[in-house]
């Protein structure tokens, strides 16, 4: 029977017409014999206006409502449907580069302690053109601890892209999936991440992060001082004391 990756999506209303594209994308993934994807998609909301924009006919896409509760409790609710192995992120907006599945596969299959991957973003513009940022670490594993240090000495900027990530799906549940926050639950969960196992970078360009007018991230309560000091603190504090429990994946792994 082939193995799974599943691949996890909240949508909401706004973002649901991006779902094709984000569909071509995964269509365009090859992945190694005995490996197959599959598409979780599951809508912040109940209404009827994210439907129309699900594929259809395909087993391996499936697709839940629920009530509203944010991206991360969207994504955490999604994992009841999630049977595979590792679960990547796919934003309902983003678009997946062809050869990334099967590169965060490689990575966690042939490193037994590493916990998670992530790659580089190219932010995708609305003329269609694409455009990266330099400050990428090195193509390789990231010790513990790394992230963290690289979020505090530059005003909370992630060193690698959460909207990147790939992961074994037992360590994302016993983690608690991603963050109750209003926004920066992928960071958070990313930090969380980096507390307690080692992850890896991969250099070649894995997702294509679209800008536009309507995204999350461009409005302006998303970067409200207050909120986000709350959410940078909580999130930082998640993370402090997830390391100094020396909880570690895999169980037995060294600690630093």
């Amino acid at each position: 029977m082939p193995r799974r990756v599943t691949v996890v999506t909240a949508v909401h209303g706004p973002s649901a017409r991006f779902l094709p594209d984000a569909y071509a994308s995964l269509c365009e993934q090859r992945l190694p014999g005995g490996w197959e994807w599959e598409w979780v998609i599951q809508q912040d909301g109940t209404a009827d206006e994210v439907r129309p924009y699900v594929p259809r006919h395909d087993p391996r896409v499936s697709f839940g409502q629920g009530r509203p509760g944010g991206p991360g409790v969207t994504r955490t609710i999604a994992l009841a449907r999630a049977q595979g192995a590792y679960v990547k992120v796919l934003d309902a907006d983003d678009r997946l580069t062809p050869g990334v599945l099967a590169r965060d596969l490689a990575v966690l299959e042939a490193h037994p302690t590493v916990g998670w991957t992530t790659s580089r973003a190219l932010d995708l513009l609305p003329d269609g053109s694409t455009a990266g940022l330099p400050g990428d670490p090195d193509e390789g594993p990231l010790e513990r601890g790394t992230v963290l240090g690289h979020w505090k000495r530059n005003d909370c900027h992630a060193l690698v892209h959460p909207a990147t990530l790939c992961v074994r799906r037992e360590l994302l549940t016993a983690l608690g999936g991603w963050m109750a926050l209003p926004a920066s639950e992928d960071t958070g969960l990313l930090l969380a991440l980096d507390a307690v196992s080692r992850g890896w970078f991969s250099a070649p360009a894995g997702l294509l992060y679209r800008r536009w007018e309507g995204q999350v991230t461009a409005q302006a309560s998303h970067v409200d001082p207050v909120e986000r000091a709350a959410r940078m603190a909580v999130a930082e504090a998640r993370a402090r004391a997830l390391a100094d429990f020396r909880w570690s994946y895999p169980a037995g792994a060294r600690t630093v």
